[in-house]
């Protein structure tokens, strides 16, 4: 018994401490699980967030889409191949958008019934930024010039 608990005390401090935004949510869509690495990426604490739905982080424009995908999963038992990770848009508490690199997954117990989803994010702001400057100076720079 003690190396269980040992195994579920170590599974539990590594959650809290991963650098990578966890977050789970039911078949609802209420988060349920929010760990120290979602606190730093959208700036809501654990007690904030747990137990609201995940338009917290969804932008009002993007719910539609996101709602429509998610109850497709939870109807097909899984994420649609090719859609198990992706950029996006996605709101912080400062009321900002910011973009995250995003991994999902349907998580299911023992005997195959789906629970809910998890998601893993980290934040991609920077990067999404420079990389769209990269992609301004090129198009700058390949741009056919005007004649004398």
């Amino acid at each position: 018994m003690t190396s269980a608990l040992t195994l579920e005390s170590t599974a539990a401090h590594i959650l809290r401490h991963m650098p990578e935004a966890l977050i789970f949510c039911d078949l609802e869509g209420i988060i349920r699980v929010w760990n120290g690495g979602a606190e730093k990426v959208f700036g809501w604490t654990a007690a904030e967030a747990v137990g609201q739905s995940l338009d917290l982080i969804i932008p009002e424009r993007m719910r539609k889409a996101h709602w429509d995908g998610f109850n497709q999963a939870l109807e097909r038992g899984g994420v649609k191949p090719g859609r198990t990770s992706m950029i996006t848009r996605s709101l912080h508490k400062s009321v900002e958008f910011i973009y995250v690199d995003m991994s999902f997954e349907m998580v299911r117990n023992e005997a195959g019934q789906m629970l809910g989803s998890l998601a893993v994010a980290r934040d991609a702001t920077k990067r999404f930024n420079d990389e769209k400057a990269l992609r301004k100076q090129l198009a700058d720079l390949t741009a056919p010039k005007p004649s004398a």
